[in-house]
């Protein structure tokens, strides 16, 4: 019986564990190479033509509502090319990088990765993992040396760094080795140990070898930038990568720039006992947020004892044995800030320098970053880019996310445009700040009509039992239609929060679907119901649990 490619209209997916659904059920009926999509509707298979009605029907117990099928042409299906040496060649080896080789190792082709450093990339090695285990540890010594309890005798002596970061090290290795490492001999492509540079738009060379593919991605990544400050250049400073290499607790830290690194780590070094000053050029904290969330967060850091200094203008930096020197301007008057080390946290730039892009005809834009439409495409169609490299969201799931679909675009199995409007981010201060869907000022520019709520924590019975009340809850709501389209939150585990409140934004609930549903009590996630519930009420003016 022929075997035929095809793709079918699903009705009735709304998100990854859809498509999980729908992929088992055509499965079962013996479906082969299965690539489910939820934002296209549809799904694309290998299967015998006498078995799509069985496929079909599987589809329908499952809950979902199959179409018409199509039969995939051959222009359609995927054609591997084996006069090249590869189907598809990825440039870098973080999570972008994997979940391409993943997604393109299972849909048959033959995949390749280039990596000149270690495996793994930024989040694994040097970002995400190394500076949460470190945050946890700063957050632990913070608390045994100042708790909000009056009954408890807390106290902590000097942290010995070396130590954390030697068990940093080793959770670093751990995890690079099962969820990187192991995963190349388990999905069967090929590595690639060197330095990879185009020679044209379907050749690049890599340790004097030159190496043809069907496709490319390019997931190379961003490091920390250097602002050109007078005199930056010339000193010994730390980035978001060796301050978390240090052996020894710094007395004194001084932060250029205060986002979500300089904010973290400079949290962390208060924590562990060092003196800490942030500056930044801006005249509040995270100012691409709304107001009441740069408030809150400029509220806890300060009440936590970091000193802020925001609206500087940068004079130079300057070291003097071992002490550094930051010459700011502030309201037209000069300060000078001495510490033993500055941290440099004012945004990362990509990895494009030696890919020679020109040579493939890929345009970057003004910071270096690789240019891409809807599809991951570059400006050569055969090119594609996923990842912190495009200067997209800096978050590893987005990377994961983007490295799949591009890798399903390159190969044909799919075609994917990329759907960024409910990424929620998280910047893992104490307390936190995560937010999904739109601010305010946002949902105003784009013609809503718009009604909000800003809860003070001191509204929410577990921050008040918690003795942590410097926080809030805001959402934006689309007063027409009362669905939520935004949610803001600084709160202890607003990382967690986030997610029910992503899943709200997404899925278009309202805020009657909020107040009508249960929050169990004495959770920082019962704050999103008493947000929902403040837009109509005022809710001092009820008991505990009276929503």
């Amino acid at each position: 019986m022929t075997v035929n490619k095809y793709k079918l209209s699903v009705q009735g997916m709304t998100c990854m564990d859809c498509e999980e659904h729908v992929t088992k059920a055509l499965k079962q009926a013996g479906a082969k190479n299965v690539s489910a999509d939820f934002r296209g509707d549809e799904a694309v298979f290998e299967l015998s033509e006498d078995r799509i009605d069985e496929a079909k029907q599987n589809i329908v117990q499952t809950g979902y509502y199959p179409g018409e099928e199509e039969i995939q042409t051959a222009e359609d299906c995927v054609a591997f090319n084996r006069v090249d040496d590869y189907d598809l060649l990825i440039i870098g080896s973080g999570g972008a990088a994997f979940s391409a080789a993943i997604t393109a190792s299972e849909n048959g082709a033959k995949v390749a990765m280039v990596e000149r450093r270690t495996v793994g990339g930024t989040c694994v090695n040097i970002g995400c993992v190394p500076s949460k285990t470190m945050l946890r540890a700063g957050k632990i010594n913070g608390l045994a040396k100042s708790n909000p309890f009056t009954g408890l005798q807390t106290s902590t002596g000097d942290a010995d760094l070396a130590e954390l970061t030697a068990q940093k090290d080793k959770l670093i290795s751990q995890m690079r080795q099962e969820k990187y490492i192991d995963l190349i001999d388990e999905y069967g492509f090929d590595l690639i140990r060197g330095e990879a540079s185009f020679i044209d738009e379907k050749t690049v060379q890599v340790n004097g070898e030159h190496i043809t593919a069907k496709s490319f991605l390019i997931a190379t990544g961003a490091n920390p930038a250097v602002p050109d400050i007078p005199g930056l250049k010339d000193i010994d400073y730390l980035t978001s990568t060796t301050a978390l290499e240090l052996k020894g607790v710094p007395k004194r830290l001084a932060v250029i720039g205060s986002g979500y690194i300089a904010a973290e780590l400079g949290q962390m070094f208060h924590n562990l006992g060092t003196e800490v000053t942030l500056m930044q050029r801006s005249e509040r904290l995270f100012k691409t947020y709304d107001p009441e969330v740069s408030d809150a967060i400029d509220e806890a850091l300060t009440e936590q004892g970091l000193n802020l200094i925001t609206g500087v203008t940068y004079q130079k930096v300057e070291q003097n044995g071992d002490t550094k020197s930051v010459t700011i301007e502030v309201n037209g008057e000069q300060q000078v800030i001495e510490a033993d080390q500055v941290l440099v946290a004012t945004g990362r730039k990509p990895n494009t320098e030696g890919l020679k892009l020109e040579a493939a005809s890929v345009k970057t834009g003004k910071k270096g970053e690789v240019l891409t439409n809807e599809f991951l495409q570059t400006t050569n169609d055969r090119i594609y880019a996923a990842g912190d490299v495009t200067l997209g969201p800096q978050f590893v799931y987005v990377a994961a996310y983007e490295g799949g679909m591009a890798a399903g675009n390159a190969l044909g199995v799919a075609t994917r445009k990329i759907d960024l409007r409910f990424v929620p981010g998280v910047t893992f201060t104490n307390p936190s700040i995560a937010t999904v869907g739109l601010t305010e000022q946002q949902a105003k520019e784009k013609g809503y009509n718009v009604k909000t709520s800003a809860l003070p924590l001191d509204a929410v019975p577990r921050a008040l039992v918690n003795h942590e009340t410097t926080g809030l809850y805001k959402l934006v709501v689309d007063a027409g239609t009362r669905k939520l389209i935004g949610a803001h939150i600084v709160s202890e585990n607003a990382e967690d929060v986030i997610f029910a409140a992503t899943l709200a934004v997404q899925f278009g609930l309202t805020i009657d679907d909020l107040t009508n549903s249960f929050a169990p009590y004495l959770t920082m996630a019962e704050g999103l119901k008493l947000a929902a519930l403040t837009i109509d009420k005022d809710v001092s003016k009820l008991s505990c649990c009276a929503g």
